[in-house]
């Protein structure tokens, strides 16, 4: 076997709870120390932001977190946490609060823009404590070493991985999640869904991440429709957070690949959900890089519930994707960019911005410029 990393948060808390175990732990370690709360206005509305907020732990909040967090929010939020005197920050929320605090975490140690810091292990010095309480069954911020900041001037969505910036703490508690409308619970977890199967497939992948990754697969297949379907289902929503954190785990070691290169300028020109964006695109790209691993995709049918028993493993690998379809059309993902606005003229636009991407070197085959034209084209 090769050389190989894993990188995951010190302390992960898990289950109904585990907010409290936080907050029970935060008030211990940090004292009268101020802390910075990073969340989007939602969780104060629902009054979920009240778990920390009427806590003993001293803090100031942040609340104005967009779906695609930019540099301008980022700044924002940096300029509060200085002037506050904080000295750690939380991240509560999907994947747009964490990757934000995240970035606090990089500017409270290192010099900023925060667009320097775009590519990979670019991060010198480790920055305040960052803890992450992760809303949606999705992102996998807060067990992974990244960050995606979408720079306001370029249009360009900086892709940060660094294992300095993975959470000191990480939280997964489904208590926060029963709340969640149902589309974005589907786009969410159709995004876990894309983690496990492109860190299934990456180049960086090891026998450990392809053990996690088909166990992520099997669980989110089978929990998302009843999660989608019934929003109060607890036993749905503990099995999908375990299944997004899991897939976490394998993609913070193997890596990803084109889906997340390409859905990454679908968020930064668009204003797109992150996750609905790599629903569209994960049949599409799995059927192009289908051919380059046919025995793992395969074992991706069978991960997804088909029954592949009498088949090749060249029918069963192309079983995967019509799975993936049906899926989408099951949990209700618009079918292509079109419904969304997007038109030819956009995705031609987004190309070189997709092939400069720091995930498309974790796809399992080279891809050609004219091919992610073809498949942009085949996404709408």
């Amino acid at each position: 076997m090769n050389v190989f990393k894993l990188a995951f948060p010190k302390i992960n808390y898990s289950g109904v709870g585990a907010i409290e175990a936080l907050i029970d732990r935060l008030s211990n370690e940090h004292g009268t120390e101020k802390g910075l709360l990073i969340c989007d206005p939602t969780l104060v509305e629902l009054g979920f932001a009240d778990k920390f907020l009427k806590s003993s732990l001293n803090l100031v909040l942040f609340k104005d977190v967009r779906q695609n967090p930019d540099t301008n929010t980022v700044n924002t939020a940096y300029r509060m946490y200085c002037d506050s005197g904080a000295q750690f920050v939380i991240g509560f929320g999907g994947g747009s609060s964490i990757d934000s605090a995240k970035a606090i975490k990089i500017l409270s140690a290192n010099d900023g823009p925060i667009a320097t810091y775009n590519g990979i292990e670019k991060v010198k010095r480790l920055g305040d404590p960052l803890y992450a309480i992760n809303t949606t069954a999705g992102t996998a911020a807060e067990v992974t070493s990244n960050a995606v900041i979408t720079d306001t001037q370029t249009h360009v969505k900086h892709v940060i991985i660094s294992d300095k910036i993975i959470p000191d703490i990480s939280v997964n508690d489904p208590s926060v999640m029963l709340g969640l409308p149902s589309t974005t619970t589907a786009a969410t977890g159709i995004d876990a869904l894309t983690h496990a199967v492109e860190s299934f497939v990456s180049v960086g992948a090891h026998k450990l991440t392809d053990y996690i990754s088909l166990e992520a697969i099997k669980t989110i297949a089978q929990s998302l429709p009843l999660a989608v379907d019934d929003g109060s289902n607890m036993d749905a929503r503990k099995m999908m957070a375990y299944g997004q954190f899991i897939a976490g785990l394998s993609f913070n070691s193997a890596g990803l690949g084109m889906v997340h290169a390409m859905a990454h300028p679908a968020g930064a020109h668009k204003d797109l959900p992150h996750g609905v964006c790599n629903a569209i695109l994960l049949p599409i790209v799995c059927e192009f890089n289908r051919s380059y691993c046919i025995e793992k995709f395969a074992l991706v049918a069978q991960a997804l519930g088909a029954d592949t028993s009498g088949l090749t493993i060249e029918q069963a690998s192309l079983v995967a994707i019509d799975e993936l379809h049906a899926l989408n059309r099951r949990v209700g993902i618009p079918e292509g960019f079109a419904q969304l606005g997007v038109t030819e003229a956009d995705i031609l636009s987004w190309v070189d911005d997709a092939m400069a991407d720091p995930c498309a070197g974790g796809n399992p085959h080279p891809i050609t410029r004219e091919q992610v034209i073809k498949l942009y084209k085949k996404a709408l």
